[in-house]
């Protein structure tokens, strides 16, 4: 670890193959079909070790579905909240399933999409969620029709729905409550789909999860109407497999000691500044006598990973690992202040590391602008 080149997002693929397998059971025992949410994930340089598991991706724009097409591929379902007339007339090409967000977009680009499986997505107007920021059914919700007069304007166009309704549920129960309204409210139409997805937003690898329960929820429910129910797991696929690893390049001290890290928050971890968490960090103790904020390096004032208690006393070159940097997080790195881009690595069963991917100044200029030529 020593030698490792930081920034680094290092995923472990013994974890990931963990996280696979629980998957693996899991469509075993409900006949759905797993799609990797690319919006979450899309590390492709890893998805020879996911594809035995899963039965294609499912994005959220022309780019997302490309990348799932050409480095995932199986099935390639396409949505995205608004396309373009540009957007359509590539994914159709070669999407398995293309989703509209709307009947407007439906009524607009079915001619085009001949060949192709349509579906709508739906917006039950409920949920679960602990964050409104991600709930998809808050107040003025612009994802998915509301009204069933929709639904039945749309269904001469279409073979399937999209239902997407939780955020990190972790209950079952909760769940399965919800389920059961939507059954009972969209019931006339689930009857005439062939397949729907319920989208993501579950827990299913977490080790208290009732997966086997939720397994026959969901075999209940596609034997009930007929229909081949599919799950988009992001997060549940690769939590819990990835570390952001850091090294210390400084420490300072202002009332508590403050530990400067070679990344950002902002830019390498962002969902933890959007929806205000902590990182949590590999090698901490609950109590300690060395207790440390762990910083980044960029100029935000509240560039905070997080706080953790160490069983030694930090030094400057120390390595600090941070928990759970693959879902939402890869995805979303960005250039603020022109920090170093973390590289991707896999570190084998064997303890062997492999580097995925490597940024350079190079690739930071060029996210920037291209040469003027007069």
């Amino acid at each position: 670890m020593k030698k490792l080149s930081t920034p680094c997002y290092l995923i472990d693929e013994t974890k990931l193959h963990k996280n696979m397998k629980k998957l693996a059971a899991m469509r075993e025992q409900s006949g759905a079909r797993l799609l990797l949410a690319l919006k979450c994930f899309a590390a492709w340089g890893v998805f020879d070790l996911m594809k035995p598991y899963m039965d294609g991706t499912t994005s959220s724009s022309y780019y997302e579905a490309r990348l799932g097409y050409e480095t995932f591929g199986k099935e390639t379902h396409a949505y995205s909240v608004a396309y373009s007339s540009e957007d359509i007339k590539k994914v159709s090409v070669f999407s398995d399933k293309i989703i509209f967000n709307s009947l407007s977009q439906l009524r607009q680009f079915y001619p085009e999409c001949s060949g192709v499986t349509c579906g709508i997505r739906i917006n039950p107007g409920v949920s679960y969620s602990h964050f409104d920021l991600a709930d998809p059914a808050r107040t003025f919700s612009r994802l998915g029709v509301t009204s069933t007069t929709d639904i039945e304007a749309a269904m001469p166009m279409v073979s399937g729905a999209m239902i997407h309704f939780n955020c990190e549920n972790e209950d079952v129960t909760a769940f399965e409550q919800l389920l059961a309204g939507i059954s009972h409210k969209y019931g006339m139409f689930l009857q005439q789909f062939d397949w729907i997805s319920l989208g993501g937003g579950i827990s299913y690898t977490e080790d208290h999860f009732d997966t086997l329960r939720f397994a026959q929820i969901i075999k209940a429910f596609s034997q009930k109407f007929g229909l081949q129910v599919y799950l988009e797991p992001g997060e549940a696929a690769v939590t819990h497999t990835t570390t952001l690893v850091t090294t210390v390049l400084d420490i300072v001290e202002n009332t508590k000691k403050i530990a400067i890290v070679d990344a950002s928050i902002e830019a390498h971890m962002l969902d933890l500044l959007v929806y205000r968490e902590s990182a949590g960090f590999e090698g901490t103790v609950v109590r300690g006598s060395f207790p440390y904020q762990i910083a980044g390096s960029s100029c935000l004032a509240a560039d905070i990973f997080g706080e953790a208690c160490f069983q030694n006393e930090l030094q400057i070159g120390d390595t600090i690992m941070i928990k759970d940097a693959a879902g939402y997080t890869m995805v979303k790195k960005n250039w603020f202040n022109g920090l170093k881009m973390p590289s991707v690595a896999i570190m084998r069963p064997d303890g062997h590391i492999d580097v995925l991917q490597e940024s350079s100044y190079t690739d930071y200029k060029r996210s920037l602008s291209t040469e003027l030529r007069i």
